[in-house]
């Protein structure tokens, strides 16, 4: 397989694109060409008419770029260059990830986690809450900003409640009568005789 160099105005878009590109994927397209380079050609018909890598060009005509890698066909009937555009779409997709390599991968990597395709500080909350980080993962190309913004806003809140809660059962247990003070019962230690609780699993304040 030959590839060339072509420049961009050269390039034709088709008339009908079988993918939508979203906001998000063309940034995180440009994310991953400023870290790693053009890592796939577009491909063009004889015409040069692109058949897959629309959302690519898009991204490097953005980005200011003069030229890219290129594969042209030219001997595909009209229906083959279809069935090209639907397949390259539809095949990736069919794949699922290994989640357990994943995970693996990104306990490795030991906290850089600037990775194209993926919010770095989602990806370090879902590493430091290892028994929800499959799900998260698997469903994370399914968020909306509105969704991602509450997981961030929601992980802020949950820490500072641990916090105050640290601050507020220090202070209790200093006050507290020394039977008090070894009163447990399913999880939730007894602090005190202010009327509440706080629970040792997650740091958060029960009201009685």
């Amino acid at each position: 397989m030959k590839i060339i160099k072509m420049n961009l105005t050269d390039l034709k878009k088709p008339g009908k694109n079988v993918r939508i590109h979203t906001e998000q994927q063309l940034r995180e397209f440009q994310r991953s060409v400023e870290m790693f380079g053009q890592i796939r050609p577009v491909v063009i018909d004889e015409n040069n008419t692109i058949l897959a890598g629309n959302g690519l060009y898009d991204t490097l005509v953005a980005m200011g770029k003069k030229t890219a890698e290129v594969y042209r066909y030219d001997n595909l009937t009209d229906n083959q260059k279809k069935k090209l555009m639907i397949a390259d779409n539809k095949i990736f997709s069919l794949g699922i990830e290994n989640l357990d390599t994943l995970n693996s991968f990104l306990e490795d990597l030991q906290g850089d986690l600037d990775i194209p395709g993926f919010d770095e500080e989602i990806l370090k909350q879902m590493v430091s809450e290892a028994e929800d980080i499959t799900d998260k993962i698997s469903e994370y190309g399914t968020l909306d900003d509105e969704e991602i913004r509450n997981i961030k806003e929601n992980a802020g809140r949950k820490e500072q409640q641990i916090q105050n809660a640290a601050v507020e059962q220090d202070i209790m247990i200093q006050s507290a009568t020394p039977s008090q003070q070894n009163t447990k019962e399913s999880g939730k230690e007894y602090v005190g005789a202010a009327g509440f609780v706080i629970c040792t699993n997650c740091g958060e304040k029960i009201w009685l």
